[in-house]
C-alpha cells in the first residue's frame, strides 16, 4: 500500500458519502423527466447497464489516481498521456475545458437550490441562489474533513427524507409508469443522464487520499457509494412518475412531486432537493479546488474562490434550466473520460500490478467503457421529445 499525502484522513463512510454525496444531485434529480419520455422496462435496463459500465470506469479511475499518488485528473493526463512540445498548452486546454464543465455542474445545483427557494418560500430565485451559494460554500472553504462529515450527515438525512416521502406517495393517488414509446433519442438521453448521474469519478482522487491508498477500502467505498445512488435513483425516479405523472418539468424531480403532493411532505421533498443539491456542491467544488491548487499551486483558499465563485454568475445570468446545466456539463465531462481511459491504458502497462481493476481493467473491458462514454455524450446532445 502506498503511502499518499492528504490534507485529512476519511473514514470509510466518509469517503463512501463524498461518492454518494458527489452523485445524488442534479443528475438524479434530472433522471425521472428524462425517464418519463420512455417506457418503464427501458428505465431499469437503462439503469442497470449504466451501473456495470460505471463501477468499471470508477474503478479505472481510482487505479489510475492511486498509481499517480492520488493526483487529480489534469495532472494525470499531464503524466500519462500529454508529451512533446505541445504538452503545457494541451494540459492547460483540457484544464480550461474541465474546469468549465464543473463549473456547468456546480451553477446546476446553484440554480435548482434557487427554484426550490421559489417553490418553497415564493422568495426570487436570484435570492435562493445565492443563499445556498453562501451556506454551501462555507462547508468546503474548511477542507476535506469538514466535507466529509458533512456529506455523512447529508447521506443520512437524505435516506430518512426517501423512506418518508416513499410512505405518503404510495398514499396518495396513483399515477401509471410510463408505457409509451417516443423515440430513440430519448433512450439516449435517459442513458447520458443516469450515466452522469452514476459519475463520481472527479471525487474518486479524494477517497484515494483520505484512505490512504487502502486498495481494498477505496474499492469498497466506491462500490458502496454508487450502489446507494443507483437504489436512490430507482426510489427517486418511481416516486416522481407515480405521483406526478404527466406533471413533471425540468426543475427537479422533487420539486415535482413535492408541488404534487402539497402540505408537509413538500417541506420534506424540498428539503430533500436542497440536501442534494448540496452534497454535489460540496464534492465538486471540492474537486475543482484541488485541481486549480495542483496545476497553480495557489493555495487551497485562493483555489476554492476560483473555483466556486464563477458558477454562482452562471445561474444568476440565467442561462440555462436545471435541465440543460446538467446537460452541458455532462458532454464535456463524458468527453474527458475517454481521455481519462487512454491514461489509464499507459499507467496500467507501466506498472507491475494492478491492485484495483485486476482483469476488469484489461483492454476488453477499456473499449466497454470507451464506447459507453461516447453513447453518454450523443445522449447528452439528443433532442428530447
Amino acid at each position: 500500500m502506498k503511502e499518499i499525502t492528504s490534507e485529512a484522513r476519511l473514514t470509510f463512510a466518509e469517503a463512501t458519502s463524498i461518492i454518494v454525496g458527489h452523485g445524488v444531485g442534479s443528475g438524479i434529480l434530472a433522471v425521472p423527466y428524462l425517464a418519463s419520455r420512455n417506457t418503464w422496462w427501458d428505465i431499469i435496463w437503462i439503469i442497470a447497464l449504466v451501473y456495470f459500465v460505471n463501477l468499471l470506469m470508477h474503478y479505472m479511475i481510482t487505479e489510475l489516481s492511486y498509481n499517480n499518488s492520488g493526483a487529480q485528473f489534469i495532472k494525470c493526463l499531464e503524466n500519462e498521456l500529454f508529451t512533446g512540445k505541445a504538452k503545457k498548452i494541451v494540459t492547460w486546454i483540457a484544464f480550461g475545458l474541465l474546469g468549465l464543465s464543473v463549473l456547468a455542474n456546480v451553477s446546476s445545483f446553484v440554480s435548482g437550490a434557487g427554484a426550490v427557494f421559489n417553490a418553497w418560500f415564493g422568495i426570487p430565485d436570484w435570492a435562493g441562489m445565492l443563499l445556498f451559494f453562501i451556506l454551501a460554500a462555507l462547508v468546503v472553504l474548511f477542507g476535506m474533513k469538514l466535507v466529509g462529515i458533512a456529506e455523512k450527515i447529508s447521506v443520512w438525512a437524505m435516506i430518512g427524507v426517501i423512506i418518508v416521502l416513499l410512505v405518503a406517495t404510495l398514499k396518495s393517488p396513483l399515477s401509471p409508469l410510463p408505457c409509451e414509446f417516443h423515440a430513440s433519442s430519448n433512450l439516449l438521453a435517459l442513458y447520458s443522464m443516469v450515466s452522469f448521474s452514476l459519475s463520481a469519478v472527479m471525487s474518486v482522487p479524494q477517497v484515494v487520499k483520505g484512505l490512504n491508498g487502502d486498495a481494498k477500502r477505496v474499492r469498497r467505498a466506491i462500490a458502496t457509494g454508487t450502489g446507494i445512488n443507483v437504489g436512490l435513483i430507482l426510489l427517486i425516479t418511481t416516486m416522481t412518475l407515480i405521483g406526478a405523472g404527466s406533471a413533471i418539468t425540468q426543475n427537479g424531480a422533487l420539486v415535482d412531486l413535492s408541488a404534487h403532493l402539497g402540505g408537509w411532505v413538500s417541506v420534506v421533498g424540498y428539503f430533500f432537493s436542497l440536501l442534494a443539491l448540496a452534497t454535489s456542491f460540496w464534492a465538486n467544488t471540492l474537486n475543482l479546488r484541488d485541481i486549480v491548487h495542483e496545476q497553480t499551486n495557489m493555495g487551497l483558499r485562493k483555489s476554492y474562490l476560483i473555483s466556486c465563485i464563477p458558477s454562482v454568475l452562471l445561474a444568476l445570468f440565467g442561462l440555462q434550466t436545471f435541465v440543460g446545466f446538467t446537460r452541458i456539463a455532462s458532454v464535456i465531462q463524458v468527453v474527458t473520460g475517454i481521455g481519462i481511459i487512454v491514461s489509464y491504458n499507459r499507467s496500467r502497462k507501466r506498472e507491475d500490478e494492478s491492485l484495483i481493476c485486476g482483469w476488469s481493467g484489461t483492454l476488453p473491458f477499456q473499449i466497454i467503457v470507451v464506447i459507453s462514454s461516447v453513447l453518454a455524450t450523443v445522449g447528452a446532445l439528443a433532442k428530447v421529445r
